[in-house]
């Protein structure tokens, strides 16, 4: 947006809000069925500066530590439990069903689902648009054995 709307003409704004209203994205999220991977992923909105989406977790679905660039992520817990852990096993927080973390870009983290019940996960990402390039999930440690090309996130 070049322009504030309160800089611009009546017929300007009303452009810039027609522009905007077309597109709203309606979501909706369906657990997926069941999949002899450790861990699914559910889109909900993929846009440039937000991405919302669910992970469905079983066991064995646990990630690597690692950080990402350029990016803040808010997750919250749907069903289940899940783990939040940092360096050194450091743990950052233990969630439980309507239950959230905020975690900024940078954090060194992995999480993992605790218990016998699958671990459902909304996760948030709001990416930086700095001009300096995309943002990036720096690893820490080795991925899991699971985690092949094409699964990761990309944000």
């Amino acid at each position: 947006m070049s322009k504030h709307p309160k800089d611009m003409t009546p017929e300007e704004r009303d452009e810039f809000h027609r522009k905007a209203e077309s597109q709203i994205l309606k979501f909706k999220y369906e657990k997926p069925a069941p999949s002899p991977r450790p861990k699914q992923n559910t889109w909900l909105v993929r846009r440039p500066k937000i991405q919302v989406l669910v992970q469905c977790v079983k066991s064995g679905g646990e990630n690597n530590l690692h950080y990402h660039t350029k990016s803040e992520t808010s997750w919250m817990v749907l069903k289940g439990r899940a783990l939040f852990e940092g360096v050194n096993d450091t743990v950052i927080a233990e969630l439980g069903p309507m239950e959230g973390i905020n975690l900024p870009g940078g954090v060194r983290y992995r999480f993992c689902k605790v218990g016998d019940e699958d671990l459902e996960i909304l996760q948030m990402v709001s990416v930086e648009d700095d001009g300096q390039g995309e943002s990036e999930r720096i690893n820490l440690d080795a991925h899991k054995e699971w985690m092949v090309e094409g699964h990761l996130l990309k944000y």
